[in-house]
């Protein structure tokens, strides 16, 4: 397990993004690019995304964010959309099915610069299956 504080968060989860090898699960309530800066965090963070999904790594996103939800699917990106009257505020990343990431973190400038976050990476949890499980039964709804 590794405690990922403030803005540790793109320099701890980029290089497991960059290793990944089959997939990445994502459930997000924000998901932000700021395309006027390359250089910033959340861009290196949705540069990794993209890069993953270029090489081949099946990349599923739960959101109930449209516009998020379009530009993704820009890059080859699975989207679902939930449309329910329960909001999706979870924040979780499964890659590989073998590391979770679970916590506070959106995926925002704010979130990576500003805020006070704090999430967790765990691999081969015994937690593992229930999150797996409670992402495909989402990604079904």
């Amino acid at each position: 397990m590794e405690t990922i504080i403030g803005k540790e968060f793109p320099k701890k989860v980029i290089p497991l993004i960059d290793k990944a090898k089959s997939s990445i699960k994502i459930i997000v309530f924000d998901w932000r690019f700021h395309d006027k800066d390359m250089a910033s965090s959340i861009q290196l963070f949705n540069q990794s995304i993209i890069r993953a999904a270029r090489r081949g790594v099946k990349i599923q996103v739960l959101t109930n964010n449209e516009n998020i939800a379009q530009l993704l699917k820009n890059f080859g990106i699975e989207v679902r959309v939930l449309h329910s009257k329960k909001l999706v505020h979870a924040k979780l990343m499964i890659i590989d099915d073998y590391f979770f990431i679970l916590g506070s973190h959106n995926y925002s400038f704010n979130a990576f610069e500003n805020n006070l976050e704090v999430s967790l990476i765990l691999d081969n949890h015994k937690e593992l299956k229930l999150l797996i499980d409670y992402f495909n039964m989402l990604w079904q709804f």
